[in-house]
């Protein structure tokens, strides 16, 4: 059995996962994110969720930031014990057996890519999670390019997820139209810059996306994820077991 535990900035949460389906085994169990999220609260988090599961064979952990071999670079949303930390050493200590850790916006692009919105789409993909901050997950021909962190682009003199980003919106009780216009600004900015020929709206958001989706005019299409805000989980976990 294979686990995939998805780190977020309000919540951890996993479930063991059918690698060759692309779904959930069992129903997820979820923590609140320690805060302060540092390394020992957050390792702690993690091995509690997977306990919760018994004897699993590799676990998949998702990460908010650059991940690097196994080696977490950035932390943006979380803390900064992090920047620099073996996160691979650290959740594989905490949960007694071998972990595998990426990016959480990779995971989940990662998996839309093999069972979801972009299963079989070719050229330029990309993959964005809206929730505390804005992940990107960029594909060339479904080869994923990691660790990619556009949500961080500048964009009217800030850094573009501190506007758009799904927490701006609840923060600053914005309307969903509103939001809109922040997200399709957002969207704009990148779609020049990179061409895409499919972006794909994912995280907790995209539970809701009726409420914003068609107030975004964009020339390239724009989708809502499939599998929701299990795609992380998923991802982690098919990526775990090919590094096996």
């Amino acid at each position: 059995m294979i686990l995939g535990i998805d780190i977020g900035g309000s919540g951890i949460k996993g479930a063991p996962v059918d690698i060759a389906a692309g779904a959930l085994l069992a129903d997820r169990f979820r923590v609140e994110t320690p805060q302060p999220a540092d390394v020992e609260r957050v390792a702690k988090a993690v091995g509690e969720v997977a306990a919760r599961f018994g004897d699993t064979d590799r676990v998949g952990v998702t990460f908010p930031g650059v991940v690097v071999r196994g080696v977490t670079k950035t932390a943006a949303n979380v803390d900064k014990s992090w920047i620099d930390a073996d996160a691979a050493g650290l959740f594989t200590e905490a949960v007694g057996r071998p972990v595998t850790v990426l990016n959480d916006a990779d995971a989940a692009g990662v998996a839309e890519m093999r069972f979801g919105a972009g299963r079989g789409v070719t050229g330029t993909v990309l993959m964005l999670t809206f929730g505390t901050g804005i992940g990107t997950a960029l594909f060339v021909d479904g080869t994923l390019v990691p660790n990619t962190e556009l949500g961080h682009l500048e964009l009217d003199g800030v850094d573009a997820e501190t506007r758009a980003a799904d927490r701006a919106r609840e923060a600053e009780n914005l309307s969903w139209p509103d939001w809109a216009a922040r997200v399709q600004r957002y969207l704009r900015h990148i779609d020049m810059l990179l061409q895409p020929g499919l972006i794909i709206i994912g995280g907790g958001v995209s539970k809701k996306a009726e409420k914003f989706l068609p107030l975004i005019e964009l020339r390239t299409p724009v989708v809502p994820a499939q599998l929701l805000n299990n795609a992380g989980i998923i991802g982690a976990a098919a990526l775990a077991a090919e590094s096996v």
